[in-house]
C-alpha cells in the first residue's frame, strides 16, 4: 500500500517535494495552507485532490495519512513538526530544521517519543556529486578528513527587501541560516563530528542595498524588516580535532556565485561545487566533482563525471524520504545531525554578536 503524504504550505518547493514523494512510489494525497486559495491553485497545478486550510482540518479528515511535508517560512518548522509528530505522522521538513538548535533538540525528542521518522530536507546530500563523493569517502579512499571549507555566495542574491526571509523573527537569520547547505554538507563528508568552539563575523552594510537584490526569491514588502546579515565568516574547531572554515552570503563582493564544499583529507582531496551563471539559475549552471591525489609520485586530478541534476537534488531528498520510512533506503539525514548543526549556527551568530569564540555544549 502506498504511503499517503499531505503537503503543509503551497511554497515553491512543492515542486520538487511533490514529484520526490511520486519517484518513492507515495500518494500525495492534499496540500493545507492557511491561504485556502494558494493550497487550491497548487492542487490544480500538481494533481493534488484534496485541500484544507489548516494542517488540523487535514489531520482530523485524513485518518490514513502516514506523513507529511512541511513548506512554511522558518518559524513555522518547528509547531508544525511537534503537531504532526502528536499526530502520528512522518514528517519530512524543509530547511533549516528551526531557528535554533534549542527547537531542533525539542523536534527531535517528539520525534523519538512518537518513533516516527523525521528527516530535513538537507537536498546537497542527494546530489549525484555527494553520492559519488561519499562512495570514494566510505572506502577509504579520502581517509579521515583533517580540514574543510563550506561556501555558499552570492554577489547579488538577497531574496526579497522586507519579507519574512529578511526578518530575523520569521527567518532566524540571513545567508547563514539559508543557505545552510554546504555547512551541512561539509559536516555529512566529515562524519559529522561533534563541534567545539565557532568564531564568526556577519555583516550587514549592503543588506538594504536594493542593487544586491536576487533575481528570484518573494516579492519585496513596504516598509517591511531588514534585520538580518548580507554575509558571514567563520571557523569552526571540532572534538575530533577537524577544523571547517564557513563563508555565506547573500550580498558580498564576489566574482559570481558559487556553492562548494573543498576538503582535505588524510590520503586524499577533494570538491564538490556548483558554479552558477550570472542570473542564477540551474539550468546555467557548471557542476564539478573532483578528487586530488598522489600517485606514481606524481600530483593526479581526478574528474568525477556524473548525472546532471538541475534540483540539486531536492527531488531525490524527497524520494530518500519515502524509501527510509519504507525501510528500503537508509536515510541521508537524522535529527541528531540536525541538532549539530544548528548548534553550529547559533554559534556563529552568538560568536558575531560578542566578537569572541563561542563553545559549543
Amino acid at each position: 500500500m502506498a504511503l499517503k503524504v499531505g503537503v503543509i504550505g503551497a511554497g515553491g518547493m512543492a515542486a520538487y517535494h511533490i514529484p520526490g514523494f511520486r519517484s518513492g512510489g507515495a500518494e500525495v494525497v492534499a496540500i493545507a495552507d492557511m491561504n485556502i486559495e494558494s493550497a487550491k491553485r497548487a492542487a490544480q497545478k500538481y494533481g493534488v485532490e484534496k485541500t484544507f486550510g489548516s494542517p488540523k482540518e487535514m489531520y482530523a479528515d485524513l485518518k490514513d495519512l502516514d506523513a507529511v511535508s512541511i513548506i512554511t517560512p522558518n518559524a513555522f518548522h518547528h509547531p508544525l513538526v511537534i503537531e504532526a509528530l502528536a499526530n502520528g505522522k512522518h514528517v519530512f521538513c524543509e530547511k533549516p530544521p528551526a531557528l535554533n538548535a534549542a527547537d531542533v533538540s525539542a523536534m527531535a525528542a517528539a520525534a523519538q517519543k512518537s518513533r516516527k521518522t523525521l528527516m530535513f530536507n538537507f537536498n546537497n546530500r542527494a546530489r549525484p556529486e555527494s553520492y559519488a563523493m561519499m562512495e570514494y569517502i566510505k572506502k577509504g579512499t579520502v581517509g579521515g578528513i583533517n580540514s574543510a571549507q563550506a561556501s555558499w555566495i552570492r554577489r547579488t542574491g538577497i531574496p526579497g527587501f522586507g519579507g519574512w526571509f529578511t526578518n530575523k523573527k520569521l527567518s532566524g537569520g540571513g545567508p547563514v541560516i539559508d543557505l545552510l547547505h554546504m555547512i551541512d554538507l561539509a559536516l555529512h563528508f566529515m562524519q559529522y563530528p561533534q563541534p567545539q568552539y565557532v568564531l564568526a563575523q556577519t555583516f550587514s552594510d549592503l543588506i538594504d542595498n536594493k542593487d544586491f537584490k536576487g533575481p528570484w526569491g518573494i516579492p519585496d514588502v513596504k516598509k517591511g524588516v531588514m534585520d538580518v546579515e548580507a554575509s558571514a565568516h567563520g571557523f569552526v574547531t571540532f572534538k575530533t580535532g577537524q577544523v571547517l572554515s564557513i563563508r555565506n552570503s547573500w550580498a558580498e563582493m564576489n566574482k559570481r556565485e558559487e556553492v562548494s564544499v573543498v576538503f582535505q583529507g588524510k590520503k586524499a582531496g577533494g570538491m564538490v561545487q556548483r558554479l552558477f551563471g550570472q542570473d542564477g539559475i540551474d539550468s546555467t549552471s557548471i557542476d564539478k566533482c573532483e578528487l586530488y591525489t598522489q600517485e606514481n609520485g606524481r600530483s593526479v586530478n581526478r574528474s568525477i563525471i556524473v548525472e546532471q541534476d538541475e534540483s540539486m537534488g531536492r527531488t531525490r531528498a524527497a524520494k530518500n524520504f519515502v524509501l527510509a520510512v519504507e525501510g528500503k533506503e537508509a536515510p541521508l539525514n537524522t535529527p541528531d545531525e540536525a541538532v549539530k548543526l544548528m548548534k553550529i549556527i547559533d554559534g556563529i551568530y552568538a560568536s558575531a554578536k560578542s566578537g569572541k569564540p563561542v563553545e559549543i555544549k
